[in-house]
């Protein structure tokens, strides 16, 4: 995916009250290939189904699968979430409680998602790489510091291997696969230490 610049125009639906929604995002190029490309890959991955199929969804308002293009596209650009609601932009985009409930939401499956998405698009590489391609799975546990934190589920004092110290946070457990060219990440796990006296906070219904 190339960087864009201009003004992309995502989806136009109506709402509940008949009146003309349009999504609009800052893009980096104005190529219209590009712009074309990117939609068509939502439409080919069937992104809405594997929203529905992992319990994603919404039960009124704008569309589950358009808060998700929307918020993925902006990821895709390092754009912040925040400012673009702040933007000229913001009477083209749905509320910002909208878009934050949809992320603060805690039934949702991510990994289920995410690993139904990857499938897809392994399956997508595959097609294009000769049979006898090596394709392998690789580990990998970073450690993600909330060194401000002091009251987060079973955060825990953990050794980071890259800076060789211990930091307050989690380890990332992540799980990607590779055919030497492309990566695709396939899952993940937030992880607290198995040693408790290494556990700041233990869990704890008293906590959101």
């Amino acid at each position: 995916m190339h960087p864009m610049s201009d003004i992309m125009k995502i989806q136009s639906n109506k709402n509940q009250t008949g009146k003309v929604h349009t999504t609009m995002i800052n893009q980096n190029n104005p190529s219209e290939q590009t712009k074309i490309a990117f939609l068509k890959a939502f439409k080919t991955l069937k992104l809405a189904g594997l929203l529905r199929d992992s319990g994603i969804r919404k039960a009124q308002g704008i569309k589950v699968s358009e808060v998700f293009e929307l918020l993925l596209l902006l990821a895709f650009q390092g754009k912040n979430l925040y400012r673009y609601l702040d933007s000229k932009y913001q009477e083209t985009a749905a509320s910002k409680n909208t878009y934050y409930r949809f992320l603060n939401t805690a039934t949702y499956n991510w990994r289920r998602f995410l690993t139904s998405l990857s499938a897809k698009v392994i399956s997508s590489f595959s097609r294009l790489t000769r049979p006898d391609r090596i394709k392998v799975f690789v580990l990998d546990d970073s450690v993600i510091s909330r060194n401000r934190s002091k009251h987060v589920e079973l955060l825990a004092n953990l050794y980071d291997h890259a800076n060789h110290r211990f930091i307050k946070g989690f380890t990332m457990l992540a799980l990607g696969w590779t055919d030497g060219y492309s990566f695709v990440p396939t899952d993940f796990a937030m992880m607290s230490s198995a040693s408790k006296k290494n556990r700041i906070q233990e869990v704890s219904e008293a906590i959101d």
